[in-house]
């Protein structure tokens, strides 16, 4: 046997390389539909305390996923409506206690046709799968955000107002045509801001 070709297939088992994933619990583009839908929610943000007060904001009973990214987006609407933030509750004027109503996604599908089911056999609860038949669908991925709270005299206790509820939705839409020809936006590119018009998305 010819030298050449074992020498062509060690060199071609020595390049051969693997890499690894993660699985985070939700993707770049599910991830960002919430960010988006937090910076909207909070456009146009103002308290009902005179502009230049130093502020604290208390996020100690915000939970939610992403709620990082979305106390920064609280202190930066703030920043920018001409509030100075406080690093301590003995340093402000106002405390503004923030709380979350939801933080999340929904997706809604609507088929024209049949969806896919699963189906009971028998009684011991075995089921089949069956496919969706559909002539048309449409996949709405929606980030949801909705913050509230209400500030108090660090001092006193004594309340100076409340902050009815900032709402701020971002969407993706695509289209799919007979279970194959598909359009629409599929994800969303870092730094978007505009969806765009789903129908003339290919």
């Amino acid at each position: 046997m010819k030298p050449f070709p074992i020498v062509a297939l060690a060199l071609l088992a020595a390049g051969c390389a693997s890499t690894s994933e993660t699985y985070p619990s939700r993707t770049a583009t599910e991830q960002l539909l919430v960010a988006r839908a937090a910076d909207r929610a909070v456009e146009g943000l103002t308290l009902p305390v005179p502009a230049g007060s130093r502020v604290f904001v208390d996020d100690a009973f915000f939970r939610a996923e992403n709620a990082a990214y979305a106390v920064s987006a609280i202190r930066n609407a703030l920043s920018e409506a001409g509030y100075a933030l406080a690093s301590s509750k003995a340093e402000a004027d106002a405390v503004f206690e923030l709380r979350a109503g939801a933080l999340s996604l929904e997706q809604m599908r609507r088929v024209f046709g049949l969806p896919d089911m699963r189906v009971p056999i028998n009684d011991t609860f075995n089921v089949v799968s069956i496919p969706e038949l559909s002539l048309y669908s449409r996949r709405d991925r929606v980030g949801v955000a909705e913050f509230s709270g209400f500030l108090y005299d660090p001092k006193t206790g004594a309340p100076l107002g409340a902050v009815l509820p900032m709402t701020g939705e971002f969407r993706i839409r695509s289209h799919k045509l007979l279970m194959i020809v598909a359009w629409g936006q599929q994800s969303i590119d870092p730094g978007q801001r505009d969806t765009g018009d789903s129908w003339r998305e290919f």
